[in-house]
């Protein structure tokens, strides 16, 4: 799953050493790709953590909320915690914390011990991903060069890697709790690998001259809209995210193993999206892009709800994951260059608000779809990206620069 930038991101590093700055981008690699591999191996299998819990749309919501609740709350202490004390430790124990916490999904039918679990998971994987941008952060300078977007593509590939692994466990039948098992080992092989190549640390509180490490600024209105158009699309990401797998099984009748692989070929789509949307930035326009975004998501998100075929819900999926795969990277780096505001008060902004409708999206659907079913919570998505459609066609021009 892409978290906020730390705010002390505008230290310069210097490593003369590239062997150690590639180690270091190795490390981070690891990092994106296991929290994006374990994001997608429970997401995948939410049909049977449905299941086990014997619930229904609305209460699977109320768990999802906990789980956004649990993030939300975390991040800012993260954010704190990393600029108070060391970030490289924050991120490697939030790591170990979030891989231990999925097995225990299935630990107890008892919703009061779900909603506690989904919660403590929920903290962890949103400190996660506070600290290990900030880890991305510092990689970037190091290496000198742009490569912030190869670890959201590698965030993207793990989570379509995860949902192929899901959906093969589900096919020959391995139980839910060996299954989070053994896919959370493998993660955490990953992570005590990452603890041998050093971790970049940040520097402790005091030491970033940066006015904007200090404190929150709330940036100026005109910024509004991005945040917006960014609550739209992280709100698709998040619901295609918790709700595709269950879409397939329960509404187009396909096989939980089957219906797995809408959510891997929707991360599939995110991830050539992402490596290929630097060039078609450069090539179209940020705006002209966004616009073909929109359509493709609408186009997307309406051939599954109409159709409501196996493979048209498939394809459509994928054709969601192209439309959104660029939208939030566009966004973001629109509001690092808005006129009169620094890159992270822009950000900041945006970021907060986007990660609201990843978070709280997923949550509202459940509620909408208990009462008059999943095509009309999924529906409601589809109104969002025409939402995010009219505010690209009038925001300024100025503010796409």
């Amino acid at each position: 799953m892409n978290g906020p930038m730390h705010s002390s991101s505008a230290i310069a590093i210097n490593i003369p050493d590239k062997r150690v700055v590639v180690h270091k981008r190795i490390a981070v690699i690891v990092l994106f790709f296991a929290n994006g591999f374990l994001y997608g191996n429970w997401t995948a299998r939410l049909p049977s953590i449905k299941a086990f819990y014997g619930i229904g749309n609305g209460t699977l919501g109320t768990l999802l909320f906990t789980i956004a609740l649990g993030a939300l709350v975390a991040m800012p202490i993260a954010g704190w915690i990393a600029h108070k004390f060391s970030n490289e430790r924050l991120t490697l124990i939030t790591g170990l914390l979030f891989c231990c916490s999925v097995p225990l999904m299935p630990l107890s039918d008892n919703l009061w011990v779900a909603r506690c679990l989904f919660f403590s998971i929920g903290m962890f994987s949103g400190a996660m991903d506070v600290s290990m941008n900030g880890q991305a952060v510092l990689v970037e300078r190091a290496w000198k060069k742009p490569i912030m977007s190869s670890f959201h593509a590698l965030f993207s590939i793990g989570m379509a890697a995860g949902a192929g692994v899901a959906a093969l466990f589900s096919r020959f039948s391995i139980s839910l709790p060996l299954h989070l098992v053994l896919v959370a080992l493998a993660a955490l092989t990953g992570l005590l690998v990452c603890s041998r190549l050093v971790l970049l640390q940040l520097p402790a509180a005091g030491s970033d001259p940066s006015p904007a490490a200090a404190h929150f600024r709330m940036p100026a209105l005109a910024i509004l809209p991005l945040g917006i158009i960014g609550f739209c699309g992280m709100t698709g990401e998040g619901a295609i995210a918790d709700w595709s797998a269950i879409f397939m099984h329960t509404v187009v009748g396909s096989t939980e193993s089957f219906s797995a692989l809408a959510f891997g070929i929707f991360g599939a789509a995110m991830t050539i999206g992402r490596l290929g949307g630097d060039y078609l930035t450069h090539a179209l326009g940020k705006k002209t892009l966004l616009i073909a975004d929109v359509l493709l998501a609408i186009a997307g998100l309406s051939m599954v709800l109409l159709i409501a075929n196996s493979w048209a819900s498939i394809t459509g999926f994928f054709l969601v994951g192209i439309g959104l795969a660029t939208v939030v990277p566009i966004i973001y780096s629109t509001a690092g260059n808005i006129k009169g505001l620094t890159p992270s008060a822009g950000i900041a902004m945006v970021s907060t608000i986007g990660y609201m409708g990843f978070f709280l999206g997923p949550p509202m659907i459940g509620y909408i779809a208990d009462q008059w079913g999943l095509r009309i919570g999924l529906a409601y998505v589809i109104g969002l990206f025409v939402l995010m459609g009219i505010l690209i066609l009038f925001t300024p021009s100025q503010q796409k620069k």
